[in-house]
């Protein structure tokens, strides 16, 4: 006489318990045996958790192609929990393996069944899959379905990857939005990390919402007089910050060459290393230190003159050291040459042999050649 239904549910429903005891307690086969025992069975309510509990184990002994089978044999029975915790299992032993492709399919099912509490990492990962491929619009629907959950483990990176790919397509004012509601998603004290990088990125916005600004107020020709000098100024600061040191450079140029601001902007441009008298003829390393600072170049200008400053006197020191007076004159012709290296050396060549003409009268001294 066979078993009634009932009775096969019951047993299905105390090996299925027997066997999640088994795993927990590192006896994997006897607990896959069970498992199996339990879906030999046939259709019972525990099926689909006899399903997933074997690709669970197989999985953890390395056995993944029977996993992944026992996962869509779990999936098939369409349970509304086991069945979204077995897609989500296949997709992450395809996404262990770097078969993202595969992945996501898996990751659709999940979707699929609509159980609220997997949605955000499905959503998360599709949304991941969809940008590497370069389908902005389908990851962008991806990430605002995570963010939409409120979630707070999955929403703030999928609002951090969303503002990201904003502030690369030039809006930053909606990237602002979604990292400011993500922000308040998050617990500062038990995520400081997390916040933090929500936050940056949020700083980053605002970076890029001012640049547009103040390029817009430079957009008409010729500048104000008033407002232009002072947005060229913060506009060319600013870029630097965003890595567009070479449109900074562009902006100081623009600014000198427009007669209306000119003077006005190589003020603000000097205000930093000196007082614009507008007469610097006498001091040649000031157009050099202007140039620098429009360039963004100043820090590698700077290490060029220590260097150069550097090699001379090490030069000198070995005639102090040695005194031996027969090398002097080697010693410092090499001294002497050691600036002729950079953009700025014949500049200092030039200013030393004029003041040498003025405090002496003697002709301008050849120098000794490279």
């Amino acid at each position: 006489m066979s078993e009634s239904p009932d009775a096969v549910s019951d047993d299905a429903a105390r090996m299925c318990e027997e066997a999640r005891n088994l795993a927990e307690n590192g006896e994997a086969e006897r607990a896959a045996r069970l498992f199996q025992k339990v879906l030999a069975l046939g259709e019972t309510p525990s099926r689909a958790q006899a399903a997933l509990g074997l690709a669970v184990v197989l999985d953890d002994a390395g056995d993944v192609e029977r996993a992944r089978e026992a996962d869509r044999a779990a999936i098939a029975t369409a349970d509304p929990e086991y069945g979204p915790r077995a897609a989500y299992h296949l997709a992450l032993t395809h996404e262990r393996a770097g078969e993202h492709e595969q992945a996501a399919p898996a990751w659709r099912v999940v979707v699929d069944f609509g159980n609220p509490a997997y949605l955000p990492p499905a959503h998360l990962a599709l949304a991941r899959i969809a940008d590497d491929a370069g389908d902005f619009a389908a990851a962008r629907e991806h990430w605002e379905a995570v963010i939409g959950t409120g979630d707070a483990e999955y929403a703030p990176p999928a609002a951090h990857d969303l503002a990201q790919r904003l502030l690369e397509r030039g809006d930053p004012a909606r990237a602002q939005r979604i990292l400011t509601a993500a922000l308040k998603l998050i617990d500062r004290g038990t995520a400081p990390y997390a916040y933090a990088r929500l936050a940056v990125a949020l700083g980053i916005s605002y970076l890029d919402q001012a640049i547009g600004a103040f390029g817009a107020a430079l957009g008409e020709e010729p500048a104000d007089p008033e407002v232009g000098p002072l947005a060229t100024e913060l506009l060319a600061r600013t870029l630097p910050l965003r890595g567009r040191a070479g449109e900074a450079g562009e902006v100081w140029r623009r600014g000198l060459a427009e007669p209306g601001i000119a003077g006005q902007v190589r003020a603000r441009l000097r205000r930093d290393f000196g007082e614009d008298d507008g007469d610097t003829g006498d001091l040649w390393w000031e157009p050099v230190v202007e140039q620098a600072v429009s360039d963004g170049t100043l820090p590698a200008l700077t290490g060029e003159a220590f260097g150069a400053l550097d090699h001379m006197y090490a030069l000198l020191a070995v005639r102090y050291a040695e005194r031996r007076e027969g090398e002097t004159q080697e010693l410092l012709g090499n001294a002497v040459r050691v600036p002729s290296d950079y953009a700025w050396g014949p500049l200092l060549h030039e200013s030393f042999a004029e003041r040498l003409r003025l405090a002496m009268g003697t002709p301008v001294p050849n120098w000794p050649e490279s």
